[in-house]
């Protein structure tokens, strides 16, 4: 999308009063052109930041957010399980050759490895990234499907039957949430939406 662009890159670390490292803007951008990815791509990363510029207000550590979103998805393939742990690494490496201080690299960090939706987020700016990271969910219909698309395609060598148990194990966990969203900004935009998505997901699933 759009936002991923160097000027929004330089903004970003302007906001931090340190220089851009341009190289991982370019490293990063051809991490989300990668051929087995459909869904972890750069549309990925600019919907999340569109969500991001609307919520803002929610972080508290505003900045800080938007870096995480940026590396959450730096390292992604489909057959590994440490996709977030590789990504937060990467990023504090670059944090610290760029002089970011030790406490906000460690904040990234958390932030990043929240992103594997393991457990309920610990922070403010944890549960503001998550629901955005989340946010696809809350999409309308069209997008909705052409997600339900891209990750079967990430997962294109699994067995449909494997794939239609795993994803539907997948979906229903977040449909059996009290709350699919943490913030009340995101419950308020995206949560009735988001259960019209999943319903209509799992029934689609069930029927084969």
């Amino acid at each position: 999308m759009h936002l991923i662009t160097p000027a929004r890159w330089e903004a970003l670390w302007n906001g931090f009063g340190l220089p851009a490292p341009a190289q991982e803007f370019e490293a990063l951008a051809a991490r989300f052109a990668e051929p087995h990815r459909h869904y972890h791509t750069a549309q990925h990363i600019g919907e999340c930041l569109a969500h991001f510029d609307s919520a803002r207000a929610l972080c508290e550590h505003p900045a800080e957010v938007e870096l995480a979103i940026w590396f959450h998805d730096a390292i992604y393939e489909p057959r590994a399980g440490d996709n977030e742990g590789k990504s937060a690494q990467w990023a504090r490496r670059i944090m610290a050759d760029s002089g970011l201080d030790a406490q906000a690299q460690d904040r990234v960090h958390a932030l990043i490895m929240a992103t594997c939706h393991h457990a309920q987020p610990e922070s403010q700016d944890a549960g503001a990234l998550v629901d955005i990271d989340l946010s696809i969910l809350g999409a309308n219909a069209v997008r909705f499907e052409e997600y339900e698309q891209q990750v079967r395609a990430e997962y294109h060598w699994v067995p449909a039957f494997l794939f239609h148990r795993k994803r539907r194990e997948v979906l229903q966990g977040f449909f059996a949430r009290p709350s699919i969203y943490s913030t009340m900004h995101f419950k308020n935009q995206l949560e009735k939406k988001a259960r019209e998505n999943l319903a209509r997901a799992l029934h689609k699933l069930d029927a084969g």
